[in-house]
């Protein structure tokens, strides 16, 4: 369904959620930006043309970048936007509803990005209807900024950007997320880690067959404890102290700019939640470097991590943090590569590479800190 008039829309008038790209129409557009103050109320769009990009870089969504043509005064509106809309994928936007994903997002744009410091993009509108996989965000287009792809891996240099960007968002954060009106933002122990948990020990036997010849050796005895001890595992984690956590920290979900300023925006904010930060940490550097970079670099990018936050008047001792960042690569690499090896479409050769690498890496990272004693 589309906005037939190319009309502002009036004061306390949702624009319809678009359907599909082709929904978002020179008219659709109109009225957003307009509402967004961006585009002059006497102008309007009057073209459009779309491109999709980041394909297999947002799983639980699509996303376009849109050229807009204006007619009359463009005013403060860009050339370009990014679109983003639900998955096509069944079984993804199924997961993201039942996971509270997409609600998360918008909220998560809408409530708090006004008070996080780290790289965010401008969002010009973003939509929901609760409890469903319609949605639409419109956001600007970083398209000057670069993209790193997970299977090919990020640099030590990106890294090192990325953890301290990580480290700013958390210290804004420290200690100040159990309150009650953040309570609709799940913890690390809530009822979708429950669901998590349940699901774990169904999946691993499929996943088993379909990826387990790429495990490191040790990895089949692990995936087979995980699978059973997942739940137990975070309500011991969640003892230590608590911020946002991004909880899909990975470089797909980075854009990287110059790297003497340290300029990385963060997006894709469907997962956060409330719990130790480590968390987004051994995420990041357990699944988006090469395993011989994270052995290599993991301690000086950890302690780079564990310096920004000191910097930013967090008290967090050194062994504190290494401890939990050892502990934290027993839940999220392992259990988000269950439920991708799972859920996710691995039916294309670039899908299927992401799974195995993050197979091959979360499990890597997860062996060399000893995480099976864990789940004894």
């Amino acid at each position: 369904m589309t906005n037939s008039s190319s009309e502002p829309t009036a004061p306390g008038v949702r624009h319809p959620i678009p359907s599909s790209i082709d929904s978002v129409t020179p008219e659709w557009l109109t009225g957003v930006l307009r509402d967004a103050g961006s585009l002059p109320r006497e102008s309007r769009v009057q073209g459009r043309r779309v491109t999709q990009i980041g394909q297999g870089a947002g799983l639980m969504g699509e996303i376009f970048r849109v050229e807009i043509d204006i007619e009359g005064d463009r005013g403060a509106t860009p050339p370009t936007v990014v679109v983003k809309l639900p998955a096509t994928h069944e079984g993804s936007r199924a997961q993201g509803v039942a996971l509270g994903m997409y609600e998360a997002e918008v909220r998560f744009y809408a409530e708090l990005a006004p008070r996080t410091p780290s790289g965010l993009p401008v969002i010009y509108h973003s939509d929901i209807v609760p409890g469903t996989a319609d949605f639409v965000i419109v956001m600007e287009d970083l398209c000057h900024l670069a993209m790193v792809d997970q299977v090919a891996g990020m640099t030590v240099g990106q890294a090192g950007a990325a953890v301290r960007v990580l480290a700013d968002l958390h210290a804004a954060w420290w200690d100040k997320v159990k309150t009650p009106d953040l309570e609709w933002i799940p913890s690390m122990v809530a009822d979708r880690i429950r669901m998590v948990d349940g699901l774990l020990a169904q999946v691993w036997p499929g996943v088993a067959a379909e990826f387990g010849d790429v495990l490191p050796p040790g990895g089949l005895e692990l995936g087979e404890a995980f699978s059973h001890s997942y739940f137990a595992l975070q309500q011991r984690f969640v003892t230590r102290p608590w911020t946002l956590a991004h909880q899909d920290y990975r470089v797909e979900n980075l854009l990287f700019g110059d790297p003497v300023t340290d300029e990385v925006v963060v997006i894709d904010w469907q997962g956060i939640g409330r719990g130790p930060g480590a968390y987004d940490v051994a995420y990041l550097l357990g699944g988006s470097l090469s395993v011989e970079d994270r052995r290599a670099h993991e301690d000086r990018l950890v302690r780079q991590y564990h310096e920004r936050l000191t910097e930013r008047g967090v008290e967090y001792s050194w062994g504190q943090v290494w401890d939990d960042y050892r502990y934290a690569h027993a839940l999220g690499g392992l259990a988000v590569t269950l439920v991708a090896g799972a859920t996710l479409d691995i039916s294309t050769a670039r899908g299927h590479a992401l799974v195995v690498s993050m197979a091959q890496r979360h499990f890597a990272a997860a062996l060399d800190h000893d995480c099976g004693r864990l789940m004894q």
